[in-house]
C-alpha cells in the first residue's frame, strides 16, 4: 500500500471534533500526556514540546506512514487573548492561563501530500489536521537539499552531460539546489503541483580540488538539472545560455581559468592592523532574565522587551516598552525576496524567498566570540525542529551586546567655551543567516534616546552563472562579469519589516506628513519662502510610497494620548531608505509572488495569522496570499489596530569588488519618537569623561592646543577625554 492509499483509507476515519477540536485516526494508539507545565504563551517552543507534537501527529496515522516534518513551531495566541495576559503580567498580577499550541507542517514522506496541523499541547490533542491543495509547497530543509545533491551528482544522465565538458581528472563538482520558482508553464513531466529544485552546478578550483572551502562560484558550469524534491526523480537537464542572448550552444570542453579564493590562507594578509579591543571592565549595562524556558526578557537603559526565536522569522521581539511606556506589540522581519533580472530560461525563475523557502531561524549561524560580535556578549540559543520531528539545538543564534555609536548629542556654549558631550550607546541584538551562497546580518538596535533601528547587512557570495570567456570585457545586458567566465546577474533584494504597534497603548493610527510650499501671497508669503506641513490619516488599508520631493514621513500615532507640552498625539515616525520597486512587470510571477516588493509601505488591519508579507507558503507560490492581497480588501482602520509593513532593499548591480565575497552593504530602518516625550529622553545620560573612557592621546602637544577651552565632564571642569579628542 502506498502512502497515497494509506491517506485515502485513513481519511474516512479521521474526525475533527467541534467540541474538543481533536483530530486523529480512530485506531490510533493513545499517547501519554506531557508532564504538567505552565509556560509563558509567547515562550518559543521547547524540545519536549517539539517531540510531543511530532508524536501526536504520528499517532494520527498508521505506523506504516512516515512523516517528513517541515516545521514544528509555536502558534502564538490570538491577540485578543494575549493583550489581557501581558497587561496583567506587567501589573504584577497572575494572568489567566492560555493554551499552548504548536503549528505543524509536514509531508507524507516521498510524496507531495502537504499537511498542516494545530496541536494543543495543554489539552494533549490535535485540534486540526488537514491536507492542503495543489500549488502549495512547504520550505526546503537540510536533509532534502543533501539528498537532492547526492542524487543528481550520481545520476548517469547528469554524469553523461558533465563528461562532455572534459573536466580535469579529480574535479569536484558542487551543486546549489534552488527552489524552482514559478512561471506557470506546463511541460510533459512537470506542472507547479510538484515541488521541484533547479540545481546550478559549479566545480572547485581544479588546482586545489581537495580544499572544501574553495570558492566554487568562480567556476560555474553550463548544466542545470531539475529534480523532484520528494521522489528525487530527474525531471530534465537544462543547458544554460552563456552568450548575450537566449541561444544555447552545444556543450564543449572546459577552458582552464584561474581560481578566485576568499579564504584567508589564499591571501597575503595585511600586517599593519593593530588590535582594537572592546572592553567593559565593569561588565555590561543590560540585564537578561528568562520569561520562559527558551524566551529571554532584556532590560537596558529604560528599554524592556521579550525576545523569541522561531524557524521562519528567526528573531522576534514582543511587548516592547520604554520607561514603562508601551511602544510595540510585535516586531519581526516578515519576509525577503530576491528576484533576478536575467529573462532567459531557466534564469527567469530565479527568485529566492529566504524566509519562506528556507527560514531565518534554521539558517542562523552559531555566532562566535571575537568574530561575529565584539565586547561583552550574552548569547541566546534556540531549539528548532528537524525533518523527523526531533528537536535541533541551535546554539548562539543571537548575540546581545553594547556598542559605542559616536556622539549622541553635544552643545558648546561659545560664550563660555563649555561643551557638554554625551556618547550614543547602543544595545544590539544580532543574528546572521547563511542561505547557500549569501549571508544576511540582521540586528535590532536600541539607543538611549528612545530610537529603535532595524539593520540589515548583505554580504556573502554572488550566485554566479557561466558566460563565454570571449565576452569577459563585453558589456552584458543582464549582469556584470566579475571574473573570467563568471557573470553576476542583476537582481533586487527586498526586505519586509512587520511592525505591530502599541505606541502609547493600543488604538493606534497611521498618518503621513508632507512638507509643501505655501503659494506666494502678498500677505501670507510675500517672498515665496514659506512652507508648511500637511497631515494625512490613512483610514483604509492599502499600499503607499515614500516621496522625497515632499519629505513624506509615515508615523504611528495614538490619538487618545497627548503630549504634555504641545498636545500633539504621541507617536513614532518611520525613517526608511527609499527603494526602487520591483522591476518585473505585473503579469510576471516575480511580481505576483513578491506581494510586498511594489510599495515602500503597506498598512493593513490586524488579522490573525497574517504574519508573512509574501504569504504562508512561498515555495513555488503563485501570489494572492500576501500583504498586497490583504491591503486590497480596503479594510477600515478606524478600529485602531493597524499593522505597518515597511519595505527596504537594494537593487544589486554587481561590481567586480563584490567577488569573490561581497563587502557588507548596510540598510537601516529607524523608528524614532515624535512628540512622545516631553524633552530629549537622553538628557540624563552621563556626559563623556576621560575618567570613564580611558582614551589615549597620541599627539603629545594636543592638550596645549586646546588650552583654556572648558569641555564637558563633571563640575564643568575640562576633561582629559575631551581634550584628547580636540574638544570643540
Amino acid at each position: 500500500m502506498t502512502a497515497n492509499d494509506v491517506e485515502g483509507a485513513v481519511a474516512a476515519t479521521r474526525v475533527i471534533s467541534s467540541e474538543s477540536g481533536s483530530t486523529a485516526a480512530a485506531t490510533a494508539p493513545q499517547t501519554p500526556p506531557p508532564p504538567p507545565y505552565r509556560p509563558h504563551p509567547l515562550g518559543p517552543i521547547t524540545a519536549a514540546e517539539i517531540t510531543h507534537s511530532a508524536k501526536l501527529i504520528r499517532a494520527s496515522w498508521p505506523e506504516s506512514v512516515d512523516c517528513h516534518f517541515k516545521a514544528i513551531t509555536l502558534l502564538e495566541p490570538a491577540k485578543a487573548e494575549l493583550i489581557p495576559y501581558l497587561t496583567a503580567e506587567r501589573a504584577g498580577q497572575s494572568p489567566l492561563d492560555i493554551d499552548r499550541r504548536a503549528f505543524v507542517v509536514y509531508y507524507l514522506r516521498r510524496t507531495h501530500n502537504l499537511h498542516e496541523a494545530v496541536v494543543n499541547l495543554t489539552k494533549n490533542t490535535v485540534e486540526s489536521n488537514v491536507k492542503l491543495g495543489p500549488f502549495m509547497h512547504a520550505n526546503a530543509d537540510g536533509e532534502e537539499i543533501v539528498a537532492v545533491e547526492k542524487a543528481l551528482l550520481s545520476h548517469p544522465d547528469v554524469l553523461a552531460e558533465l563528461a562532455k565538458l572534459k573536466l580535469p581528472p579529480g574535479t569536484e563538482v558542487v551543486s546549489d539546489p534552488w527552489i524552482y520558482g514559478s512561471d506557470g508553464l506546463k511541460t510533459e513531466k512537470f506542472y507547479d503541483d510538484k515541488r521541484l529544485m533547479q540545481c546550478f552546478l559549479y566545480m572547485r578550483d581544479p588546482l586545489n580540488s581537495t580544499e572544501a572551502d574553495s570558492c566554487h562560484y568562480a567556476f560555474p558550469l553550463p548544466i542545470s538539472p531539475v529534480l523532484d524534491a520528494a521522489t528525487l526523480e530527474l525531471i530534465r537537464i537544462d543547458i544554460l545560455p552563456t552568450g548575450l542572448d537566449e541561444k544555447v550552444k552545444p556543450l564543449a570542453p572546459w577552458v582552464p581559468v584561474k581560481g578566485n579564493e576568499y579564504i584567508p590562507e589564499a591571501q597575503t594578509l595585511r600586517t599593519d592592523l593593530k588590535p582594537l579591543h572592546v572592553v567593559q571592565p565593569e561588565g555590561p549595562s543590560f540585564k537578561v532574565e528568562n520569561y520562559s524556558e527558551m524566551g529571554r526578557l532584556i532590560s537596558w537603559q529604560k528599554w524592556d522587551f521579550k525576545v523569541g526565536f522561531n524557524q521562519r522569522e528567526g528573531m522576534v521581539l514582543y511587548d516592547v516598552h520604554y520607561d514603562n511606556k508601551p511602544l510595540f506589540y510585535r516586531l519581526s522581519l516578515s519576509d525577503m525576496s530576491i528576484p533576478y533580472a536575467d529573462p532567459r530560461h531557466p534564469f527567469h525563475r530565479k527568485a529566492a524567498f529566504d524566509l519562506g523557502d528556507a527560514g531565518a531561524g534554521i539558517m542562523a549561524n552559531n555566532l562566535q566570540l571575537g568574530c561575529d560580535c565584539l565586547g561583552s556578549i550574552y548569547y541566546i540559543s534556540a531549539v528548532l525542529s528537524g525533518s523527523n520531528g526531533e528537536p535541533i539545538n541551535m546554539p548562539n543564534v543571537i548575540c546581545v551586546h553594547e556598542q559605542d555609536a559616536g556622539i549622541g548629542w553635544k552643545h558648546t556654549n561659545y560664550r563660555t567655551n563649555r561643551a557638554v558631550v554625551v556618547r550614543n550607546r547602543e544595545l544590539v541584538l544580532q543574528t546572521i543567516l547563511t542561505v547557500s551562497n549569501y549571508e544576511y546580518i540582521l540586528s535590532f538596535v536600541f539607543n538611549t534616546a528612545g530610537d529603535l533601528t532595524y539593520e540589515a547587512r548583505a554580504t556573502g557570495i554572488l550566485s554566479t552563472q557561466p558566460v563565454d570567456l570571449d565576452l569577459t570585457q563585453t558589456p552584458h545586458p543582464y549582469g556584470t562579469v566579475v571574473h573570467p567566465g563568471v557573470l553576476g546577474s542583476f537582481h533586487q533584494h527586498f526586505f519586509s519589516l512587520r511592525i505591530d504597534p502599541m505606541v502609547g497603548g493600543h488604538g493606534n493610527s497611521i498618518v503621513y506628513d508632507e512638507a509643501v510650499s505655501i503659494p506666494r501671497d502678498p500677505k501670507l508669503n510675500p517672498h515665496g519662502t514659506g512652507y508648511t506641513v500637511q497631515k494625512t490619516e490613512i483610514d483604509t488599508s492599502g499600499g503607499y510610497d515614500l516621496d522625497t520631493s515632499k519629505n513624506r514621513v509615515f508615523k504611528i500615532v495614538n490619538p487618545a494620548v497627548r503630549n504634555t507640552v504641545n498636545g500633539a498625539a504621541v507617536g513614532y515616525k518611520v525613517m526608511a531608505p527609499p527603494v526602487q520597486p520591483i522591476l518585473a512587470d505585473k503579469d510576471s510571477f516575480h511580481y505576483k509572488r513578491a506581494e510586498f516588493a511594489d510599495r515602500s509601505i503597506y498598512v493593513t488591519r490586524y488579522a490573525e495569522g497574517e504574519l508573512y508579507s509574501g504569504g504562508l507558503y512561498t515555495n513555488q507560490s503563485r501570489g494572492g496570499t500576501g500583504v498586497r492581497s490583504w491591503a486590497e480588501r480596503h479594510d477600515s482602520l478606524k478600529a485602531g489596530d493597524p499593522v505597518l509593513w515597511v519595505q527596504f532593499g537594494i537593487n544589486h548591480i554587481p561590481r567586480v569588488e563584490d567577488f569573490p565575497v561581497m563587502p557588507v552593504e548596510t540598510l537601516r530602518v529607524m523608528l524614532r519618537p515624535v512628540n512622545f516625550f516631553d524633552r530629549n529622553p537622553a538628557l540624563d545620560v552621563p556626559p563623556s569623561t576621560q575618567a570613564v573612557n580611558c582614551s589615549v592621546g597620541l599627539n603629545p602637544t594636543l592638550e596645549s592646543s586646546v588650552n583654556g577651552l572648558t569641555l564637558g565632564g563633571e563640575d564643568g571642569k575640562a576633561s582629559q577625554c575631551c581634550a584628547s579628542h580636540g574638544g570643540a
